[in-house]
């Protein structure tokens, strides 16, 4: 049974996933602490600020006194923050540790020792590697090729070590999100050909061949959503994958090009990048009845109306679409 007064912590709420899920926590009358850096700019939930459920918390969560203070008398962490995607780990290696594996060491401990209830991670599809298998579903050895990737696994690792019944701890491996959120990436397979297609009527793909897995961020912050109702023996130690379309980059391409109806041309142009992720997301439908609905056509839709309402402004140049233009102007330590 849903439990309304139910208290979660989000770290990382005002980023790209984060300013979708917050908005439907609060929906559903959650009470919601959002700890955050706001690197991307402290508008992000300014369309429920004043929410009388909702905190609002910029720091870092490497600041182990803020996550002793904010995590006193919270039922669920569900944990976004950390360094998003290889790039962005690898402008600074060590950065990404402290930030994607030290502190989440010391947040699991620290919701453990205030007897946090419940923790969600957010792990990535990429810590598979690259497998030939059809359908790579969650029973296959992790074989993560780059740090970000490895460090996701390693999370995972700790977190079930910890978990009993007492403190109940669920993975997601999410697939490439796409689609608008107020606190936007241009800078995912989906959203990077939209913006090019509507703005440059170009696409140019790099390659082409490598599948991506993709999941709509309606969907994305769905699934959150339906962890938080499931009862606790069946979401317990357990790892899901949550995507919906496995396509090649230059199908993705074909789609974009046709959701769009106008005349936009596809260039092809050979890349080193050769990363391929095809991923199953059967088994968090059989075991709990959650299926992405959202497609990529609806994401490049959304993205449309977005670019037309003047919502996205300075698309090609504005650093804080671009992960790791932010990341190298910002200059954490």
């Amino acid at each position: 049974m849903m439990n309304h007064n139910k208290r979660i912590m989000v770290t990382g709420g005002a980023g790209y996933v984060g300013a979708v899920l917050v908005p439907k926590l609060l929906d559903k009358e959650y009470q919601v602490s959002v700890i955050d850096l706001y690197l991307y700019g402290d508008h992000v939930l300014d369309s429920i600020k004043d929410h009388s459920k909702l905190k609002e918390v910029k720091g870092d969560i490497r600041d182990l006194s803020l996550l002793e203070n904010e995590m006193k008398g919270i039922d669920c962490v569900i944990h976004l923050a950390c360094i998003s995607n290889d790039p962005s780990y690898e402008l600074d290696p060590e950065l990404g540790k402290s930030i994607n594996y030290d502190a989440f060491i010391h947040l699991v401990d620290i919701a453990k020792k205030n007897k946090v209830k419940q923790f969600i991670y957010a792990s990535s599809s990429s810590v598979y590697g690259i497998k030939k298998e059809d359908q790579v579903t969650e029973d296959l050895p992790l074989e993560p090729l780059t740090d970000y990737s490895k460090y996701k696994a390693k999370c995972e690792e700790v977190l079930l070590n910890e978990a009993t019944d007492d403190f109940i701890v669920t993975i997601i491996r999410p697939s490439t999100v796409c689609g608008y959120s107020p606190r936007l990436r241009l800078d995912l397979t989906v959203n990077i050909l939209t913006n090019h297609a509507i703005n440059k009527g170009e696409i140019t793909v790099f390659g082409g061949e490598q599948k991506r897995p993709n999941i709509h961020i309606e969907d994305m912050a769905d699934a959150y959503l339906h962890l938080l109702e499931q009862p606790d023996e069946k979401i317990n130690k357990k790892c899901y994958n949550v995507g919906y379309e496995n396509f090649k980059v230059r199908e993705i391409a074909d789609i974009v090009r046709e959701a769009l109806g106008k005349n936009v041309s596809v260039k092809i142009t050979p890349s080193n990048d050769n990363r391929s992720y095809h991923v199953s997301s059967r088994k968090i439908k059989e075991e709990l009845g959650f299926e992405a609905k959202h497609t990529i056509e609806e994401a490049v839709l959304d993205l449309q109306k977005a670019f037309a309402a003047g919502k996205i402004l300075d698309p090609m140049h504005d650093i804080r679409y671009y992960n790791i233009k932010t990341m190298q102007k910002k200059r954490l330590k």
